[in-house]
């Protein structure tokens, strides 16, 4: 592929499937086969930087990294690790908001594997069900914990809850600083990212606004 087409496709930031791309064969290896062979090709590429692996300091690092790899930064990307969403009956009748508010957000741009983080907000209108509070954080966290494109985040947060819940009436809101965008290219340091998916009640410029005052942002009468 040619090298300005790369380029070019890593700066707009798009994604042609609500779906992480993951290979048919990507769980036939165990993590510690991964990270095993993942290891190896991070030593490669170190010492193609020239780096001398057999100083203290270095030598330990292409393990620590493929097991970052593996078990922190891309858990995510094993279906093994989603979090249960486990739902209750609205057996109380609670028909108001419910906003989730400051998830922390620690991802990777799946373009350059540099970091994003922020926050997320969530909200929905119960139905027949409810969940638990924490789920919400642990749904965030599994689908940041993989190679991202911020407007995939925002959708897969929100197809979830709304399957879960069993209701289109959910608002996902994200916000996010990207390294590839203050670390490299334009490296601006100041500026962030802002997406926002939203279904059912939300679509309601009444309610989407409720929603954007209880988090604090401003909002048209």
């Amino acid at each position: 592929m040619d090298k300005n087409k790369i380029e070019l496709a890593g700066d707009n930031h798009f994604s042609s499937n609500i779906e992480t791309p993951m290979l048919p064969n990507a769980f036939e290896k165990s993590d510690e086969e991964k990270i095993a062979s993942i290891q190896g090709l991070f030593k490669q590429v170190m010492e193609e930087l020239g780096l001398d692996l057999t100083d203290d300091s270095l030598s330990g690092t292409p393990y620590r990294f493929a097991k970052m790899y593996v078990k922190e930064l891309f858990y995510g990307l094993n279906p093994i690790n989603k979090p249960k969403l486990s739902t209750f009956n609205n057996t109380y009748g609670y028909q108001k908001m419910l906003v989730e508010q400051n998830i922390t957000i620690d991802s990777s741009c799946e373009h350059h594997f540099l970091p994003i983080t922020g926050v997320a907000h969530v909200a929905y209108i119960p139905e027949k069900k409810v969940v638990g509070l924490s789920k919400i954080n642990r749904l965030v966290d599994y689908y940041s914990h993989r190679p991202q494109v911020q407007e995939r985040l925002c959708l897969q947060i929100l197809i979830d809850l709304q399957e879960a819940l069993e209701t289109k009436s959910v608002i996902v809101m994200l916000i996010a600083k990207h390294l590839c965008v203050s670390s490299r290219g334009i490296k601006n340091k100041n500026s962030f990212t802002t997406t926002l998916e939203f279904g059912g009640k939300f679509e309601d410029p009444i309610s989407r606004n409720e929603f954007l005052k209880i988090i604090n942002i401003p909002f048209v009468d």
